[in-house]
């Protein structure tokens, strides 16, 4: 599983409507035709903007309109007698009659395009465990470190670099992809993706000990699976990378039976040179040279996003330590599968959110009922998270069943996994970031506190999500 997976398109802005500049003190005032007085220029104002001020909720997103437009204080009390944006904004409130257009009901069709479209990233975030079902016999050595089996440290370094990495590399082409410009996202995954890979091999290769050979190459070849996976997906590819991973199902048979270790690596290195090898040309129009993709937004407003999917990631190993092999295993099968469900969630949220916008009157209104949605799916991703897990402990020969305290740790990561990558899709990824990042560190550090440390971590998110998301102004894209 890549933290680039979990990244979702940034939001475009929407064009605002133009609002009618201040006149200079110079300027003379025209009367109409008929010898009337001048019209109230406030009863231009509110007719320039009379779409948006009839469908806003609150006083305070005219105001920002108003503000985004360059209206300072002087000039409007110079133009509209009014003391700053804030009072021009009540009184436009005031003035225009509310009308809440009824929204588009999505039809049946998109909706179960939406769903099975989110399934099926759940489903290739999922596949790639198999691959260390595959390896496991060929990764056997002498000695463990730190309490964990042989070959574990530069396996989880090259992992945690890869995710790391691609989750910023992924957001900086899906700001290229926002912008409209294709090429450009090619071209940054052109250059970003094997420079990923590199640095995952890197990382595994310094953290091998004598006798860990196989487990770095497995982890170089790990990290070229993921730049490949985050280019397809970035561009749309999923049921070309589904198809690349479709020889690691070679894996179920060996849960049971003993297969041999040459049909094993065979298995492993079809897939990564399927997924390779369908990579390659979605990159091919990252060769054309554009005036466009020579500048672009800056590589720093990537960073936090890369420390977003250094701090999940972690977090999903964590969850991945358990008592056993096989119930670690399961708990991160879980919680990859569960993204397909998490996923189509947000994308929910968000669309109800913006019907309450056009359907709701007051603010303490779309307060209550964004939060009731926030309650549900939340609560519905959890019961998901909880089903996945159960079937994971009753499919896995062998598996035992999970314990109390160990289901309650897992479903708080995945309290703030959903939190996490809600909050990311508006736009509070830094927030995100340096809480899943502290909770990391806390387990890391002391890992019988993880269960605070995850539960303290859950709760900041849900308090910056509520103060956050029951705004009205958060929601207009």
């Amino acid at each position: 599983m890549s933290g680039s997976l979990w990244l979702k398109p940034p939001r475009t802005e929407t064009p605002l409507p133009a609002i009618p500049r201040p006149r200079e003190e110079d300027d003379t005032v025209r009367a109409p035709a008929g010898g009337d007085l001048a019209a109230d220029p406030l009863d231009e104002l509110a007719r320039r903007l009379d779409g948006f001020v009839a469908a806003a909720v609150h006083p305070d997103e005219i105001a920002a309109i108003l503000e985004s437009d360059g209206m300072t204080d002087e000039h409007i009390r110079l133009t509209y007698g009014r003391a700053d944006s804030f009072s021009l904004a009540e009184d436009l409130y005031a003035r225009v009659e509310r009308r809440h257009p009824e929204p588009a009901a999505p039809s049946g069709g998109a909706w179960y395009g939406e769903l099975a479209g989110c399934l099926l990233r759940g489903l290739v975030f999922t596949l790639p465990g198999l691959a260390y079902v595959l390896a496991a016999p060929l990764l056997a050595g002498a000695h463990g470190r730190f309490g964990l089996p042989a070959g574990t440290v530069p396996l989880l370094a090259g992992a945690v670099t890869g995710w790391m990495w691609n989750q910023a590399l992924s957001h900086r082409a899906y700001t290229w992809l926002g912008l409209g410009d294709r090429p450009a996202a090619a071209r940054a995954l052109l250059t970003g993706a094997p420079a990923g890979a590199l640095a995952g091999t890197a990382a595994a290769l310094a953290t091998a000990a004598p006798g860990e050979t196989p487990a770095a190459v497995f982890a170089a070849g790990q990290s070229l699976y993921l730049a490949a996976a985050t280019v397809l997906l970035v561009l749309g590819r999923e049921r070309a990378l589904l198809g690349a991973l479709l020889p690691l199902t070679g894996a179920l048979p060996a849960l049971r039976w003993d297969l041999p270790d040459a049909l094993r690596a065979a298995l492993l290195l079809a897939s990564l040179a399927a997924s390779v090898a369908l990579a390659a040309p979605a990159l091919r129009p990252g060769l054309r040279r554009s005036a466009a993709g020579r500048g672009g937004p800056p590589r720093s407003a990537s960073l936090p996003y890369g420390f977003f999917g250094l701090g999940s990631g972690l977090l999903v190993l964590h969850a991945g330590v358990g008592d056993t092999l096989v119930g670690g295993a399961g708990a991160v099968i879980a919680l990859t599968l569960s993204m397909g469900p998490a996923e189509w969630l947000l994308h929910r949220f968000r669309g109800e959110s913006l019907t309450r916008l056009r359907t709701l009157s007051t603010a303490r209104e779309f307060r209550r009922a964004v939060t009731g949605t926030l309650v549900l799916c939340l609560g519905g991703y959890l019961t998901v998270l909880l089903a996945l897990t159960l079937a994971a402990a009753l499919a896995w020969p062998g598996a035992p069943w999970p314990t109390l305290p160990r289901l309650l740790t897992l479903l708080l990561i995945g309290t703030v996994l959903w939190l996490g990558l809600l909050l990311q899709a508006f736009g509070a990824v830094l927030s995100a970031a340096t809480v899943c990042l502290l909770a990391a560190a806390a387990q890391t550090v002391e890992p019988v506190a993880g269960p605070l440390a995850t539960g303290g971590a859950a709760a900041v998110l849900a308090a910056l999500t509520c103060a956050l998301l029951v705004r009205p102004t958060a929601h207009r894209a």
